[in-house]
């Protein structure tokens, strides 16, 4: 046999750019070719492994190197060899900050007006990043990364994340390698309601004792680099590590919140002082800054802490006490990942970014909640016993039977010395912290307090990486950016912004920036829109916008909101919701298909989240369970939900039982007992006036139990999806999860058919049509 020839550049009729051989190579043989094979994306020479640590609905004040109390070494080490950035500015809520982090676009010409769980149909609301614009993990993984992302995405509007769905918007699809996490906006940091791996749902019934969804994206994190290295010594990853913590529900584990016990005693106002004493001490903020009062605004307004009941303010400090416990948590599991970076001697090849998503929040309203998901619906003409907080054991708070959050006092105090707070264009809402460490790089340490804005972190990293952002994508021009790259502040202290001028929108709450000038209104519900009125800062010399100068300089005032208008036009931010929440609640006809009646066989993995809320949200529906029962078989026929709001059907000591899980009020009933054989067992909610539900159960046609008059789960409950023959993950039922965990039934469970009924007159998409039909005959 002829020896192989040796290589000598490509061949003719070699399609060179792709690695593609042309058809007139079929059929010759290894002596009379030369061999060849596609050259892999090589990354530029000594380009770094970048990671970016992103935290949720974390404030300005939270961390150590911003003047928290909380410990938090591993940060504070990143700081002090690296660069605090003082002025960095996100957007007010967390999918469109993520969707500009990623794409280096403003949210609304990313298509993210609002979070990633509406359809409205316009171009600022798609919420799909489109396919003319390349994302940071696709250029980095065209220029030869590896790139991995884990934890939160909230990139994939509510219809696409079940698994019938096109997976266009997921995170591999989008350009990451691997992914772990979820694809929603929040869950249960104790019991994940949906954890997808890659592109499929990870199947389990139960998690561990002890198992924490930060320690587990923090293994997952470590288990890519890992395997990356074992496979390959030299190729960058880009690692994009996005905690749900410390978005509600606020839980952690008992061990961090033991180091808390008692430290917030003194109160939200007290903290504030603290934290702002120490920004001062250490620089943070000019000489002459000056700490606003307590926040009064209508709807946005905290109460002074010492005159609150002795009751209240054990209980708030307990919340405070759980969220300082998952943000020192994260900083444990920071600090064990870098351990392994340093371990592999990359530590100084390694840029690292730690930043929020936006501000602290007020979510909780003024009391805290323990109840999260019904504090969450928000709805005209709520029963007057709608109360948005449900009695607990305060010894449970932050456990994995509780879902809380904490009064806006303590999102106040997170956001020192700013005012007010997440989905606010005032600071408290969109300015937070943003550490940079790259301990081999050209890294001058210190502070940095030029303005720059979230789109500037794709171009800045792309730059630091050495890689050129295409100017084709996929066929055709690659949308423009919006963000400009800061690498200059790595090595200069002095170098001046490069980002001058910046709208921000968001529910109507609006403001511009330039060249130190911000331009802002906060909007009130039901309040038009001109009739908002615009405050002036000069945040050169009042950073925590104190000193409201639009009364004193009209002409600045008229000029900003004329050019914030211009950038609204250019960046798709119009329409504004016209007070009917079409915006909000609108949704593609596709849709109707979810509230088609569906059935549910043996073996089928959990119903994903909000596929199975259009089978029962805001309606009648009725649920058919076929089973073949044998004396002694027991155990979960059907259940929907979690500790935040579910309910189950089950067999116990041969009796039928029901459980209702009220937004974290259990309510149980018992029937008659189940018979051996075939047996046709139904379940029927009838929806009532006032967001209720009466349900009845049934044996083969015959009413067994009843419950009568019960709060209706809407809004984000249930949070977890349908599960048929056992209750998987988070239970309905703690009681009965502690008898028999999961619970699988052990007899023949046939088929569980839904059927959707007819829709309560208050259903949002009744009350569209029927104000669409009343436009139509005015018109």
């Amino acid at each position: 046999m002829s020896p192989l020839p040796a290589a000598s550049g490509p061949s003719p009729g070699r399609d060179t750019s792709h690695g593609r051989r042309f058809a007139g190579h079929v059929g010759r043989t290894v002596a009379d070719s030369t061999p060849w094979w596609p050259e892999p994306a090589r990354a530029p020479e000594g380009a770094p492994n970048i990671v970016v640590v992103l935290l949720d609905d974390m404030g300005f004040a939270d961390v150590g190197p911003f003047g928290s109390e909380i410990e938090t070494p591993t940060l504070d080490r990143l700081a002090a060899s690296g660069l605090r950035f003082t002025n960095y500015h996100t957007t007010p809520l967390c999918s469109p900050s993520r969707a500009s982090l990623l794409t280096g676009l403003n949210h609304h010409r990313a298509g993210y007006a609002f979070v990633a769980n509406a359809d409205p149909g316009f171009p600022g609301h798609t919420f799909e990043i489109a396919e003319d614009v390349p994302t940071l993990p696709e250029v980095l993984r065209e220029a030869g990364y590896a790139t991995f992302a884990v934890g939160k995405w909230h990139l994939t509007k509510d219809a696409t994340m079940n698994d019938g769905a096109p997976r266009s918007s997921w995170p591999t699809q989008r350009g990451f390698d691997r992914f772990y996490g979820i694809l929603e906006g929040l869950t249960s940091l104790h019991h994940p309601h949906r954890l997808i791996r890659d592109n499929s749902p990870v199947e389990t019934d139960a998690y561990p004792e002890g198992y924490y969804l930060t320690d587990d994206l923090t293994d997952q994190a470590i288990g890519m680099i890992k395997s990356l290295r074992a496979h390959d010594a030299r190729k960058p990853y880009f690692l994009y590590l996005a905690h749900p913590a410390v978005h509600g529900p606020l839980q952690a584990k008992s061990s961090d919140i033991a180091k808390y016990r008692g430290k917030y005693a003194e109160g939200w106002d007290a903290l504030r002082e603290e934290r702002f004493a120490r920004q001062l001490g250490t620089g943070l903020f000019p000489e002459g800054t000056v700490l606003p009062p307590r926040d009064s605004e209508q709807f946005q307004d905290v109460p002074a802490w010492d005159p609150l009941p002795e009751e209240e303010r054990e209980l708030f400090a307990r919340y405070q006490e759980v969220y300082a416990a998952m943000v020192d948590n994260v900083d444990q599991n920071l600090g064990r990942l870098l351990t392994v970076i340093e371990q592999y001697g990359e530590l100084d090849d390694t840029i690292v970014i730690f930043t929020s998503d936006n501000g602290g929040t007020g979510e909780g309203g003024v009391r805290g909640t323990r109840s999260y998901f019904k504090q969450f619906v928000n709805r005209a003409k709520l029963p007057a016993d709608w109360t948005p907080d449900v009695p607990r054991n305060p010894e449970l708070i932050g456990g994995p039977q509780t879902m809380v959050h904490y009064p806006r006092g303590w999102g106040m105090a997170s956001n020192t010395p700013f005012r007010l707070y997440k989905g606010t264009t005032h600071a408290g809402g969109v300015r937070v912290p943003f550490v940079l460490s790259w301990p081999g790089g050209p890294v001058e340490p210190g502070l940095r307090d030029r303005y720059q804005y979230v789109t500037d972190v794709l171009p800045t990293l792309l730059e630091l990486a050495g890689v050129t952002r295409p100017d084709t994508w996929r066929g055709g021009e690659a949308a423009s950016l919006d963000g400009s790259s800061f690498a200059d502040a790595l090595a200069d202290p002095a170098a001046p912004s490069t980002h001058p001028e910046q709208y921000a929108e968001m529910t109507g709450n609006r403001a511009f920036y330039r060249d130190g000038w911000k331009l802002v209104t906060l909007h009130r519900p039901g309040r038009p829109y001109d009739e908002d009125p615009w405050e002036l800062y000069d945040l050169r010399t009042d950073p925590t916008e104190a000193r409201d100068l639009a009364a004193e300089r009209p002409e600045l005032v008229a000029e900003l909101a004329a050019a914030w208008e211009r950038a609204a036009w250019d960046n798709q931010v119009f329409p504004f919701d016209d007070g009917t929440g079409y915006l909000w609640t609108a949704r593609p006809p596709a849709e109707d298909a979810f509230r088609e009646p569906v059935v549910l066989l043996p073996g089928t993995p959990t119903l994903e989240r909000y596929r199975a809320a259009q089978l029962i949200a805001f309606r009648d529906f009725r649920v058919e369970v076929r089973l073949t029962h044998g004396r002694g078989d027991q155990g979960v026929l059907l259940a929907h939900g979690d500790q935040g709001g579910g309910y189950a059907l089950f067999i116990e000591d041969g009796r039928l039982r029901f459980a209702y899980n009220e937004y974290g009020v259990l309510w149980e009933t018992a029937g008659a007992v189940v018979r051996p054989g075939t047996r046709v067992v139904s379940l029927t909610a009838k929806a009532l006036p006032g967001y209720r539900w009466d349900f009845t159960v049934e044996q083969d046609g015959a009413r067994t139990a009843r419950l009568e008059s019960v709060q209706m789960l809407i809004g984000l409950a249930p949070m977890e999806g349908i599960d048929i023959g056992v209750d998987r993950r988070s239970p309905v039922s703690w009681a009965l999860y502690e008898r028999h965990g999961a619970f699988p039934y052990s007899g023949d469970l046939i088929s569980v058919t839904y059927r959707p009924g007819e829709p309560a007159d208050y259903d949002p998409k009744e009350v569209l049509a029927a104000l669409r039909a009343a436009a139509e005959a005015y018109d």
